[in-house]
């Protein structure tokens, strides 16, 4: 069409062929002036299209003053896969990628301040939301700082409550447990009304009283309504403990006694305590709120809220007198952790991990399970996970700055090293980190000179070993033996095994360094090797009962424990002890469940064999060996006081 005298013509194809090969250049790094380096993988891309694309890649690239060359982006907290989907938006304006890839899609997204994707994956999420899954989406969402999520789902929760509260995450949730005595004629006020005075609670217990959140939910809070509609301490009434029977199984138990405010400091900066009231916080963790609330029973209120940015469950009763009893059972009696009578055993499951993992790796640091990286059904993690025997809880530290897996770790010189491993997408990693506890912080070690996977990790004599190994081109076993010495920083080659061998155990005992089974290709092996570093030579020993792959092994009572594996058809469940002064290996008492490529260390002078794989799933869980009865058991026995 030709109006007014002027040529007008649009190619309706222009652009979407214009793209298409845009996007084939970028693939095949052609024409490409910046390279994005994500957890060791490289991109090459066109600095012109991701400047229009992500603000943030704007910033850098204008404030580059080597504008004529390559540039470079590192990223080590984003995965390649959620990267490469974000790419290829920016090329095509097509956002594809698989269910399970959209919370990382989100997370770079969010990195290279892309709101539009960011919103588009937000809306993803909530469109496939349920009452099994919300309760992570909303961690999720609350780590990610997008409030716009958090409302929807907070208004999801609201709507489902019952439903949420039936689901294993919301039971693993922490709980706040009260017990609110009413004076006669007094009744509790509607659910709004009624949390937050709780709230109130709770802060000036913070912030007036000093207490800590954590302790204020180890056992149930006695507090006291009065007529004039206030919620107090319950020892406020005398002081004295006051113990209200329940049932023949449950009692309630007030025991602390009156406490001295004028003499405690409020620290803004400890755990789970917050500022005055006056103070400025801009912080998320200081957020409180009430996310949904439910009347369960007769006087049995039920609420999920954020106390000081800890999501957790708020359980109430209100009961007119000590001598009444509840009406009814409350509804998530399942689910709360009621003080137990005095003595009285309790024999439960040791707390799970928060992600099941596979090919993991595990060590003791300073009376602690450390669990870090590994598989988490085909997802390769960064996370790192630490165990407190006593407390029988899981908490999180810093995590890695690479995804890995098939890797071990070790302890050298009071820090923790990892090297090598897959980051379950590229060749095997060259590279290696080292998490100092005093930082909590990880931070680079110099590469190994070969990529290695499922090589045998172990300090010895103040120095890091690498033994094994598969090569970075398949899956054939290798005698590589890589040392580190963390005062040179320096890596040099140690003497070579001899065979050999990936997936295999490898640990110090009286100054000596085995490694054992493993395979040599696919073919599982039951021969073991003995290092002396004092004539640098590795020995053959007497061989394994069992030949196996991806076993664990931890040192117990002088004796090498090497623990599951797979035998090259099935994941193991059996354990055999060797013993150093008899060279012979004695088969004990099995695990209670099947597991390769699980951690396996000991902690305290207790074997732990915790997550792995059993043929079937990923798993989560631990379970310790009993050296009197010869026994692994996944309970732990001790006694509420």
């Amino acid at each position: 069409m030709i109006p007014n005298g002027y040529l007008m013509f649009e190619d309706e194809n222009f652009i979407e062929s214009s793209v298409a090969k845009l996007n084939a250049l970028r693939k095949s790094g052609q024409f490409c002036d910046v390279k994005l380096q994500v957890c060791g993988h490289e991109m090459l891309a066109h600095r012109a299209v991701l400047a229009c694309c992500s603000p943030f890649l704007f910033e850098i690239f204008n404030s580059d003053s080597d504008s004529h060359g390559v540039s470079h982006v590192k990223f080590d907290d984003l995965k390649p896969e959620a990267v490469e989907v974000v790419l290829n938006y920016a090329y095509t304006a097509q956002l594809k990628a698989d269910r399970e890839l959209v919370k990382d899609v989100y997370s770079a997204a969010k990195k290279l301040k892309m709101d539009r994707v960011k919103q588009v994956c937000g809306d993803y999420l909530l469109s496939k939301m349920d009452v099994e899954s919300c309760i992570s989406y909303r961690n999720f969402a609350s780590c990610m700082g997008d409030s716009r999520l958090l409302n929807k789902i907070d208004g999801y929760i609201q709507e489902h409550l019952l439903g949420v509260s039936e689901q294993e995450e919301f039971l693993k949730l922490p709980r706040l447990k009260l017990e609110v005595m009413l004076e006669d004629n007094v009744c509790l006020p509607s659910n709004g009304k009624l949390y937050t005075k709780v709230i109130n609670w709770v802060q000036r217990s913070v912030w007036e009283n000093g207490d800590n959140l954590e302790d204020l939910m180890e056992e149930v809070q006695t507090l006291y309504y009065s007529a004039d509609h206030k919620l107090l301490d319950g020892n406020l009434l005398d002081g004295q403990a006051e113990v209200f029977g329940c049932d023949d199984h449950i009692q309630f138990v007030q025991k602390k006694p009156p406490r001295e405010n004028d003499h405690k400091q409020i620290n803004s900066s400890c755990s789970g305590r917050l500022s005055p009231p006056n103070a400025v916080v801009h912080s998320p963790k200081y957020e409180w709120k009430i996310i949904a609330s439910e009347k369960t029973s007769n006087n049995t209120y039920l609420c999920l809220a954020v106390l000081n940015g800890v999501l957790c469950v708020i359980f109430l009763h209100g009961r007119n007198s000590p001598q009444s009893s509840p009406s009814s059972t409350p509804r998530l009696l399942k689910s709360m952790s009621f003080e137990i009578k005095q003595d009285d055993p309790v024999e439960k499951i040791m707390a799970p991990m928060q992600y099941a993992r596979s090919g993991l790796g595990t060590a003791e640091l300073n009376g602690k399970l450390i669990a870090a990286g590994g598989y988490n059904r085909e997802e390769c993690l960064r996370t790192v996970e630490c165990y407190s025997p006593q407390m029988d809880n899981w908490t999180f530290i810093a995590p890695m700055r690479t995804p890995r897996a098939r890797f071990q770790m070790a302890v050298l010189m009071g820090q923790l090293y990892v090297v090598g491993g897959s980051n379950g997408h590229s060749d095997d990693l060259s590279c290696g980190e080292m998490y100092d506890p005093n930082e909590d912080d990880w931070t680079p070690v110099p590469e190994l000179r070969t990529n290695r996977c499922n090589a045998g990790v172990c300090a010895l004599n103040g120095k890091l070993f690498v033994v094994g190994g598969s090569d970075p081109y398949g899956q054939k076993g290798l005698k590589n033996c890589d040392i580190f010495d963390p005062v040179t920083r320096s890596w040099t080659s140690g003497t070579s095994l001899n065979i050999r061998r990936h997936q295999s155990a490898v640990c110090e005992l009286d100054g000596y360094l085995y490694i054992i089974g493993g395979a040599e290709s696919w073919n599982c092996l039951n021969t073991v090797e003995r290092y002396n570093p004092d004539n640098n030579t590795w020995t053959l020993i007497a061989p394994m009962n069992v030949a196996r792959r991806g076993a664990g092994v931890a040192v117990h009572d002088g004796k090498l424990f090497v623990v599951g594996g797979f035998d090259g058809s099935h994941a193991l469940s059996c354990v055999e002890a060797y013993d150093p002064a008899k060279n012979e290996w004695k088969m004990i008492g099995e695990m209670t469940t099947p597991r390769s490529n699980a951690g396996v260390i000991s902690v305290g002078g207790i074997v732990y064999a915790v997550g792995g794989f059993d043929g079937n799933d990923f798993l989560n869980t631990i379970e310790i060996y009993n050296s009197k009865s010869n026994e692994w058991s996944p309970f732990t026995k001790s006694f509420k006081s």
